[in-house]
């Protein structure tokens, strides 16, 4: 058996990021050194800081194409553009499969995140009254052109790491341990992106365990092959998918892989599991694996935030006329209050109010609500108007602001509502692990108006569900055009 591996074995050395996030793939001629999961300096440097000087070599070139000096307030717009950008915008995709191509970069936040970089410069220039200083030329071309600079260069460096892989310029391996389903899985991802390196095959002492599908050629061997094949072939990586338990296998394996140079890792098999946000994260050294997060912790939770004020603060000073204009016609449709406050569960479950234009003759806010039904007696003339345009949703805008409520979100339920529902729909309570919003997934997909039905409330759960799982700021943007372009035709809402 070990001639035989022997002989499969194709001695390599060399660099390639190992872990499932591609790795920018970096590093001087004929230099032969292994990093196993972390990167060399100047690849991290270069992912970190790469669209943030693609924005502003597109701002230096914008001056050049329109013939102005790079004078020292562009210099200093130039400064702010990168310290912004790299605290904001992603890192660049290094994923060389080719299943998406460039639709993969266009959906990967560059241009949403492009979007909020620039309300905030613009904020700065209003907030500073130094708008006048800048060529409007030089800066809308800057604005228009820089999303599509940033996709061209981060299609670049894939095609960049996909030749250097084909020329032999990047010589990690990877072997893993266990032929099931965990292990084909990360086995399929390592062969799409040949930038990695070189997958070399399976060992596995469990014929019962094997996925029958895999290619016989891949089975390199058994338990007990592992460490001379990984020593022959100086083996950069091994992948142990195996359920992690104090097995006498392992703990032998574990021993001996000390005595070679390559990295190991164990790879849990977490797909069983209804993910969302999966991530590895630690607390105070103690490694953890979460597997139901929120999408809103680190700097993603500041950027939502960010862009949740920025928003809100923007339309409210277009709108404020008509606010006002609303509130007159409140007043005047029927007795009662101008705004409708009604206690709803927002982030982790806690109760907040919730504020709206009061669009019937009740306000009902008590243990049992019955919602509104199309032709409803107790809707005025007025407020079923303000209803079928959503304009009776606009005072949550000041929900925004105090941070009980975001723009983009699962829509906020009464909580009697909750009370009922949260006990036959299963997982109904995790579309509270953000804030309640005032537009969501759910509502531009269809599922607005009265759920007189528990399916057609787990469809609208399911929809707020997937928005957690998928959220970018780009989802948030879309979901905000959707929803200016259905509210005027949408007839689900009454």
């Amino acid at each position: 058996m070990r001639e035989s591996i022997q002989a499969k074995g194709i001695r390599a050395s060399g660099y390639a990021a190992p872990d499932a996030a591609p790795r920018a793939l970096l590093r001087r001629r004929h230099e032969k050194v292994r990093w196993g999961a972390a990167e060399p300096p100047s690849a991290a440097l270069l992912r970190h800081f790469l669209n943030p000087s693609i924005i502003v070599l597109t701002l230096f070139a914008s001056l050049l194409i329109y013939g102005q000096p790079i004078s020292a307030p562009y210099l200093a717009l130039g400064a702010l553009a990168f310290l912004i950008a790299s605290q904001t915008v992603s890192e660049p995709v290094m994923d060389c499969s080719g299943r998406d191509g460039v639709f993969t970069l266009l959906h990967h936040r560059i241009f949403g995140e492009w979007l909020l970089v620039s309300a905030a410069l613009l904020l700065l220039a209003f907030a500073f009254k130094v708008t006048e200083v800048f060529s409007r030329r030089v800066i809308l071309t800057w604005f228009a052109v820089t999303p599509f600079v940033v996709v061209a260069a981060q299609a670049g460096l894939r095609r960049y790491a996909a030749f250097a892989a084909m020329r032999g310029k990047i010589a990690q391996s990877h072997v893993i341990v266990g032929a099931g389903e965990a292990g084909a899985r990360l086995a399929r991802r390592l062969q799409a992106n040949p930038h990695l390196g070189a997958f070399k095959g399976f060992f596995d002492d469990r014929a019962a365990e094997r996925l029958p599908e895999l290619p016989q050629e891949q089975m390199l061997g058994g338990m007990a092959d592992i460490v001379d094949y990984v020593r022959l072939n100086n083996v950069s990586n091994v992948y142990i998918c195996l359920p992690i338990r104090p097995d006498e296998r392992i703990l032998r394996l574990l021993g001996e892989l000390k005595d070679t140079t390559a990295s190991v890792y164990f790879v849990p098999d977490i797909f069983a599991f209804d993910l969302i946000q999966a991530q590895v994260c630690n607390l105070d050294g103690v490694p953890l694996l979460a597997v139901c997060e929120t999408p809103f912790s680190g700097m993603n939770g500041v950027l939502k935030r960010a862009s949740d004020i920025a928003f809100a603060i923007g339309i409210l000073a277009l709108i404020w006329p008509v606010l006002l204009a609303i509130a007159v016609g409140v007043r005047l449709s029927s007795p009662g209050p101008i705004l409708f406050r009604q206690r709803r569960y927002g982030l982790y479950g806690e109760s907040i109010n919730v504020y709206k234009f009061r669009s019937m003759t009740v306000c009902e806010d008590g243990g049992a609500i019955v919602q509104a039904k199309r032709n409803d007696e107790r809707v005025t003339r007025f407020g079923a108007f303000l209803r079928r345009t959503s304009l009776d949703e606009l005072p949550q805008l000041f929900n925004v602001l105090l941070g009980s409520m975001s723009l983009v979100g699962p829509r906020p339920h009464a909580v009697a509502h909750n009370e009922e529902y949260r006990k036959v729909i299963d997982g109904y309570m995790r579309r509270h692990k953000v804030r309640p919003g005032i537009t969501g997934w759910a509502q531009v997909n269809g599922c607005r108006g009265e759920t007189e039905t528990v399916e057609k409330m787990q469809r609208r759960v399911e929809y707020d569900i997937e928005y957690l799982r998928n959220w970018s700021l780009r989802l948030d943007v879309a979901i905000l055009l959707r929803t200016a372009r259905l509210v005027w035709r949408d007839r689900n809402a009454y």
